[in-house]
């Protein structure tokens, strides 16, 4: 398994900026935005790996995972 799938990647559209905006909670600020939604996934998958080699060429440790069953626990509770 590759590290940036213990991350969750959004994708959603945007009213206010007409587009889709990309991003990874707790691991990167910022994202990625477009007018379509796999381009802006592809992107982001491509961020998220490159903001994991940062994290490692600078000896960082890497925030905790946000992907699995603490998100999906924490979704459920804003339905």
């Amino acid at each position: 398994m590759r590290e940036s799938a213990r991350y969750a990647k959004i994708v959603a559209w945007s009213e206010e900026d007409q587009c889709f905006v990309g991003s990874a909670p707790g691991l990167l600020y910022g994202g990625c935005h477009g007018p379509d939604e796999v381009e802006v996934f592809a992107e982001l998958c491509q961020i998220v790996e490159e903001a994991i080699e940062l994290y490692h060429r600078e000896g960082r440790p890497l925030p905790p995972p946000t992907a699995g069953r603490a998100l999906a626990s924490t979704l459920q509770h804003l339905a």
